[in-house]
């Protein structure tokens, strides 16, 4: 059975920095895109970013430049690195594991707090 484990946020202040993790067992890591996507009560889920198994990688409009998506195949794990946070950053970060049949597992999202 595929599990996502996500870690790595927390409090931060405006202007600073993150890396949030993802680790995945049970699944064939390398074979699959990893996503990144966050969530705010109420509002619909957003994709972030995305990488492929070759390492291709696209985000959205929104967060270019600021976030950047990295994976270790060796340890199973896709990671979200995020600089110049701002307060409207705040959200549950959620990673996304798709595999080549359409089917998707995530994990329990790890959060986000920006604020000073």
């Amino acid at each position: 059975q595929v599990q996502l484990v996500e870690s790595g946020g927390g409090l931060v202040q405006p202007g600073g920095s993150l890396r949030l993790s993802c680790a995945v067992t049970g699944g064939f890591f390398s074979i699959n895109t990893m996503a990144w996507y966050r969530q705010v009560p109420g509002k619909q889920r957003e994709l972030l970013a995305r990488i492929t198994p070759g390492g291709y990688t696209n985000y959205q409009d929104s967060v270019e430049g600021r976030f950047t998506i990295s994976r270790d195949n060796a340890k199973g794990t896709v990671y979200l690195q995020i600089t110049s946070l701002k307060p409207e950053d705040t959200a549950v970060y959620l990673c996304n594991y798709k595999r080549p049949d359409g089917v998707e597992y995530w994990g329990q999202g790890t959060e986000v707090t920006v604020s000073s």
